[in-house]
């Protein structure tokens, strides 16, 4: 009952600014969509509808409010190659194949493993995408009317400034409509949004893909779709996690994964292609006010109102007031904060957010970025850890005994370090191996221990390992090859 209350509750948000931040963000959606339509390689009518589907049904069954999910360029990259040869409907079956593999990562709860993302991770994400947003923008600001520039101006002016007068309407929808009457009552000549491609006059319409049910089609479809399915849902969890901390409210990551799959399913049998969440028209979601459900749906809806109904008004938009909005997310997405704690934070905090950027960049792919981000992630904190160990040893008065005490985490990073550490080629009668404040976490720890009592072993020496915890005894236990009579084990219980 709790879960339904708080799902309702999502769309009880202020309609009225609900409302208006979904027509920007429907405004928003079409230089996008058509972009990467003809990145993917298909007719703009695709990543349209695309755009209109996703967002109308994630709405209804996502896990993170107010975030807006449509055809993006991460997945259109991925989409060249099936399309190129095998045609546009193999690209529809694989869409629904990756909505299948998303409904099963969320029932299998695969949206938790964002907890193995670092915060360095992610605010390189959130710097490359910003850049990687700008750097759309560059072909709208290369080679065109010194006017373009002067109108880009004037919306930048309008988007930051109108928020002093008043923030009931939001100031990107403010920006669109002044140069909208501008271009269009001085009749200034400039590129409109008609100029980009051929818009669709007719609603999607039902139908599934014209393929073969062989294991042939699966065979072509299966690998595309788990990569579409991946990459997608990476690109989905990071952005909920931005829109988390920018809003301050949590999101449902296992329901967003599934929402995505039927959002893309659904895209798929309506002629659409595959999609996720889009962090810049997110972030222009929430910066105009958008809390809730309804602003999603709004933009769904809206743009394919825009499409069919109002397609003669949408033609006459000057991209350049498009261009004026996506800088400003580009502006707002890029975490300025970050480049000043460059020298204050860890380095290695510094070369994990800059190598996933750069690798970002560089590669044009989200995924490959936070894949090198994670991973440097998880050398650096392997490495940290493995410092955490430490061995000292005494001997006793007498020269026949040695102490050795072990404390901290053993596992593969410092594995090494303990077999070495213990020398058990020392001319002693005994060796007492303390590992009562140590804690052995996996076979490359007991294969260290291993190490070392068959080196003691084979130079005749007495050993007794103490203190061992119960879960390091059951390792041991299970996986430990020197256990016999020359080999003394206590425990802590």
């Amino acid at each position: 009952m709790n879960r339904l209350h708080g799902y309702l509750r999502t769309w009880r948000h202020n309609p009225r600014v609900e409302f208006l931040s979904g027509v920007v963000v429907a405004l928003a959606l079409i230089p996008e969509a058509i972009g990467f339509s003809v990145v993917a390689g298909v007719d703009p009518k695709v990543g349209l509808y695309a755009s209109v589907v996703i967002a109308t049904v994630i709405a209804f069954t996502g896990g993170r409010a107010a975030m807006i999910s449509a055809a993006t360029a991460s997945t259109a990259v991925l989409m060249v190659g099936i399309v190129h040869h095998h045609g546009v409907q193999y690209l529809f079956a694989a869409t629904i194949l990756m909505g299948v593999f998303q409904v099963v990562a969320g029932l299998l709860k695969l949206g938790r493993l964002m907890r193995f993302v670092s915060q360095s991770v992610l605010t390189g994400f959130v710097n490359s995408l910003a850049i990687l947003i700008f750097l759309a923008q560059l072909p709208q600001l290369l080679g065109v009317p010194h006017v373009t520039y002067l109108l880009i101006a004037i919306g930048l002016g309008i988007i930051y400034g109108f928020p002093y007068l008043t923030k009931a309407v939001p100031s990107p929808l403010v920006a669109i409509a002044v140069l909208t009457v501008i271009t269009t009552a001085f009749g200034i000549h400039v590129r409109t949004v008609a100029g980009l491609g051929a818009l669709p006059s007719a609603l999607p319409s039902f139908g599934l893909p014209q393929v073969p049910l062989t294991f042939g089609t699966l065979g072509i479809i299966a690998p595309v779709a788990l990569t579409l399915a991946a990459v997608g849902l990476l690109e989905t969890m990071l952005t909920a996690q931005i829109l988390d901390d920018f809003t301050d409210t949590p999101s449902d990551k296992s329901q967003e994964c599934v929402g995505q799959g039927v959002a893309n399913m659904a895209s798929a049998v309506f002629g659409g292609m595959g999609g996720c969440a889009m962090i810049g028209q997110s972030v222009i979601n929430v910066s105009s006010g958008g809390r809730g459900r309804l602003s999603t749906l709004v933009a769904g809806i809206f743009l394919l109102v825009l499409l069919v109904v109002l397609q003669r008004l949408l033609a006459v938009v000057p991209v350049a007031a498009l261009t004026a909005v996506m800088i400003m997310v580009s502006i707002n997405t890029f975490s300025w904060r970050s480049l000043g704690r460059l020298r204050t934070n860890p380095w290695p905090s510094s070369v994990v957010m800059l190598a996933t950027v750069v690798t970002v960049v560089a590669t044009q792919d989200l995924a490959k970025g936070v894949l090198v981000g994670v991973l440097l992630s998880g050398v650096f904190f392997a490495g940290k850890v493995s410092r955490l160990s430490r061995i000292t040893s005494t001997l006793s008065a007498d020269g026949r005994l040695r102490t050795y005490r072990v404390e901290g985490q053993i596992f593969f990073a410092s594995a090494a370090t303990f077999s070495e550490a213990i020398d058990v080629t020392e001319d002693v009668a005994r060796i007492v191996i303390d590992v009562s404040g140590a804690h052995f976490w996996d076979i490359s720890a007991i294969g260290a221990l291993d190490r070392v009592m068959l080196k003691a072993r084979r130079h005749g020496r007495e050993v007794e390992i103490s203190g061992l915890n119960a879960a390091s005894e059951t390792m041991v236990e299970r996986f430990a090859t020197h256990r016999d009579e020359s080999t003394i084990l206590t425990s802590t219980h």
